[in-house]
């Protein structure tokens, strides 16, 4: 093994030996044992991802297998790594990211009694996530997509004694079944007509899938693959309809909002629909398929944000809104700047969230919006990185967020104009999220850090969302104020703040009009024209960003600002009396378009209608009634029925075997001239 291989192998190994640590020598090495193992693991881990970087930026690359797990005829199931630019990019993001939440956690989390066990936990997420992205084979991306499942069931569901938690935890790890369920019939289809599970052979063997149809169908087999494969993507990212867990994922600590919504668990099926192009892209039936259901994730996700009084709540949906970006902008084969989408939202996104929880922490466990105003001048540190994540968000020029999000917006515009299916409906609700992007992320930045105080007063609200701590009053009392959050909070949001500024401007060319990705991602440029049109349109970072300050989508951006000041800081009646006047439609967005109702109907309902019938008629009914009962019954009639026979009289028994030994001879002196026919 190499000194390059070591340090592949140390990557994710040096988060896990802090879970273990944290995890079950946590009582013995204390709370700064367990802090301290952890995130000198994950700074090992960050460490090493720079390195291999670089490296990889200097040509560099690596795919074999480093332990064989078990060998079943021709296939052969082991662990390796294929290092490339498209994986040293999402080791380096989930990295950096897993580091700032370590930190940050230390402050957040000071006085829950669970201290030890989350640090555990958020270290054995960044040990599955890294399993994930570092895969050669398709069994080891499914071992580390169900391993990021089951640490984040252990998240959400952290402080378990909340109902409310434990009802999160069990939805998210549900509908990720149900994703997962697609994602395995994907794995087993390209076994069953590849032979193998490893990366390069099945993308080798991929144009000849194209000739062939799903047994007893005429459907195309590489088109179900790819579509088993991203309803996988869809449970794990997020998408219409798979997207209800996420929301309600809320009621973990803020902490693994930002790890879990920002650079990992939900960017998890983006990463596999990239990693998965050569495939993809032999499929015009399913990147469209991919593209309208991210079109409809990113506008009417983004519409609930509207409607929410939960900080950590918007920040949800626009991380729903934003995936469905991202997908959009794989369903138009713009996979490099799905990728660096997802990179510079990793680093905003997770800003907002971290900024969300200083907000919660200086209001003591408040999470209203309602209950707020006046912030920044109490936490002047956390409403300038605030504001800074939501420039970003909502695309500004010359910030990370408008290289990546205009480009997808290109992208959408190039799949419409070269006729692909669904992508003129793509390119209105990308352009007309940017809109609704603008305006519910400055409703919350002005509802939380301008306008007057409404802290420190009774409110009559349902504070469902509690963030239980030592500390159990709610908000602040009368005549407390908010105080700036500790170091180990605020200085994770400067770092944050700063690629969330410059990644854009300093990647965008080497991202996606350099050579990159090189094969690491596959797009057929004969077919699917959006990386060219992108390239032609592209005269600089900085051309690019004077160029926007004109364009549609800033205008939007600058009317939906407006529109947020004048509602929320100048005219607060109005939104309510919107709300009134539009009654129905309010109560549409507020119900989440009732698509939890829908599913607790449908799903649940006739889960519960199966279950009770199978529980009535077969478990009381065939299995306790027939099989169990039925059986001692019938026994006991029979023992009731020969009991009358033993009578106890000795003649009694000697005449009913003479009686036997009669019936005995008769069929076997007769038995042989019955069978002879005589």
């Amino acid at each position: 093994m190499t000194s390059m291989q070591k340090l592949y192998l140390l990557i994710p190994l040096a988060p896990l030996i802090g879970a273990i640590i944290a995890g079950l020598m946590g009582k013995v090495v204390g709370r700064a044992g367990a802090h301290t193992a952890t995130i000198l693991g994950v700074l090992a881990a960050t460490i090493a991802s720079f390195i291999v970087f670089v490296d990889v930026m200097k040509g560099a690359a690596f795919n074999g297998n480093l332990y064989t797990w078990t060998t079943v005829g021709d296939l052969t199931m082991a662990i390796g790594f294929l290092i490339d630019p498209l994986t040293a990019t999402m080791m380096l993001v989930v990295t950096f990211v897993s580091l700032m939440v370590h930190i940050y956690t230390i402050g957040y989390m000071a006085d829950d009694p669970g201290y030890q066990r989350f640090f555990s936990y958020i270290s054995l997420f960044t040990f599955s996530m890294l399993m994930l992205v570092m895969s050669n084979n398709f069994l080891q991306l499914f071992f580390g997509w169900e391993a990021v499942g089951l640490v984040s069931y252990l998240l959400i569901g952290f402080w378990w004694t909340r109902p409310t938690a434990i009802y999160a935890n069990l939805k998210a790890f549900l509908v990720n079944r149900v994703g997962d369920f697609g994602f395995v019939l994907g794995i087993g289809l390209v076994f069953a007509f590849v032979g193998s599970l490893d990366y390069a052979t099945v993308f080798k063997a991929a144009p000849g899938l194209v000739r062939l149809t799903l047994p007893g169908t005429d459907w195309m087999l590489v088109t179900v693959i790819c579509v088993c494969l991203f309803i996988g993507a869809m449970g794990k990212s997020a998408q219409f309809p798979l997207h209800v867990w996420l929301p309600d994922s809320m009621e973990g600590p803020t902490p693994i909002s930002a790890l879990i919504h920002a650079a990992t668990m939900v960017t998890a099926g983006i990463f596999m629909v990239a990693r998965m192009s050569p495939l993809f892209e032999l499929s015009e039936a399913a990147l469209s398929f991919v593209i309208v259901i991210g079109a409809i994730t990113a506008l009417f996700m983004g519409f609930l944000g509207i409607v929410q009084n939960d900080i950590k709540r918007v920040v949800a949906y626009s991380t729903l809104s934003q995936l469905g970006y991202m997908t959009v902008a794989l369903g138009a084969s713009a996979y490099p700047v799905a990728i660096f989408h997802l990179m510079t939202h990793a680093f905003f996104k997770a800003l907002l969230f971290l900024a969300a929880g200083s907000v919660i922490i200086g209001l003591r466990h408040e999470q209203d919006l309602r209950n707020m105003g006046g912030l920044r001048r109490y936490m002047p540190v956390t409403h300038w990185t605030s504001l800074i994540g939501a420039l970003a968000l909502i695309g500004t020029p010359f910030f990370s967020g408008f290289y990546s999000k205009d480009s997808i917006l290109i992208a959408a515009e190039a799949a419409y104009h070269a006729g692909q299916p669904g992508a003129m409906f793509a390119y209105f609700a990308v352009t007309a999220g940017v809109f609704v992007t603008a305006f519910y992320s400055f409703r919350m930045y002005f509802l939380a850090f301008w306008g007057k105080e409404r802290f420190g007063h009774p409110h009559q609200e349902d504070h469902h969302d509690e963030e239980p701590g030592t500390d159990h009053h709610h908000g602040l009392g009368p005549g407390e104020k908010p105080h700036e959050s500790p170091f180990v909070v605020t200085i994770p949001l400067v770092l944050l703040a700063i690629p969330s500024v410059v990644i854009g401007f300093v990647a965008i060319d080497k991202f996606l009009f350099g050579d990159f990705f090189g094969s690491s991602i596959v797009v057929n440029a004969d077919k699917h024209s959006a990386m060219r049109h992108l390239q032609e349109h592209f005269h600089g970072a900085t051309a690019m960003a004077v160029h926007g300050l004109t364009s549609l989508p800033f205008l939007l951006v600058v009317a939906a600002i407006a529109l947020a000041w004048f509602f929320y800081l100048k005219r607060p009646d109005i939104p309510a009396a919107i709300a009134r006047r539009f009654s129905v439609l309010y109560r549409l967005l507020d119900n989440k378009y009732y698509l939890d109702r829908i599913n607790e109907f449908v799903f649940a309902g006739g889960s519960r209608l199966i279950g009770r019938g199978l529980w009535k008629r077969g478990d009381q009914g065939l299995i306790d009634g027939i099989a169990i009962n039925g059986s001692a019954r019938l026994v006991g009639w029979f023992a009731g029925v020969i009991r009358y026979a033993q009578s106890g009289y000795i003649y009694h028994y000697a005449f009913a075997m003479l009686v036997g030994i009669a019936i005995v001879l008769f069929f076997y002196l007769t038995l042989p001239y019955v069978m002879s026919g005589r």
